[in-house]
């Protein structure tokens, strides 16, 4: 499995507007790993629920987790690294991700319903209905210690994050 100092995935999680995506990309360019959108792992019957408005109960998400667990045992198996953007929101979606290995990493991009509201009313390209943000946080367990998380604010520049996650990450040079 390995020492835990040096992962086979990172999973950057956090609710919808906290940068996953963006945070995610540039971190796995910065350490020359391959960056993966949770969200393409959705299945055909996950997305038509999303695009007709509809939320997702737990039961549509498990196979979803599932698929990205697989991709993540995959990744490692064949000594290859990812960083993955998945809100991951749930102590048991992080259980199904990580499943006990320790070389998978969380990284919580935290930050306030506030700051998260403003940035999210600033973007054109992305459409959030009022109160999916709200529900967001309502279904938030950030992580706790034993889940070594790597939790960075988010109320700084994209570099300077990614910077953080870095240096908290304290990877080992191959």
């Amino acid at each position: 499995m390995g020492d835990g100092q040096n992962p086979c995935a990172l999973v950057v999680m956090g609710v919808s507007g906290s940068g996953k995506s963006t945070i995610a990309d540039r971190l796995a360019i910065r350490i020359g790993w391959r960056f993966e959108d949770g969200d393409s792992f959705h299945p055909p019957s996950n997305v038509a629920k999303m695009h007709s408005g509809q939320p997702l109960t737990d039961e549509d998400r498990w196979p979803w987790l599932r698929a990205i667990a697989n991709e993540i045992d995959r990744t490692c198996g064949v000594r290859e690294r990812a960083v993955i953007a998945c809100s991951a929101l749930k102590r048991s979606y992080r259980d199904i991700l990580v499943h006990g290995r320790d070389d998978i990493r969380i990284v919580f991009l935290d930050g306030t319903e506030e700051l998260i509201a403003t940035r999210l009313a600033a973007r054109k390209d992305h459409f959030m209905p009022p109160g999916l943000l709200a529900s967001q946080f309502k279904t938030l367990e950030p992580p706790t210690p034993d889940e070594r998380p790597i939790t960075v604010a988010i109320d700084r520049s994209v570099d300077t994050i990614v910077e953080d996650i870095v240096s908290q990450l304290k990877l080992d040079r191959p």
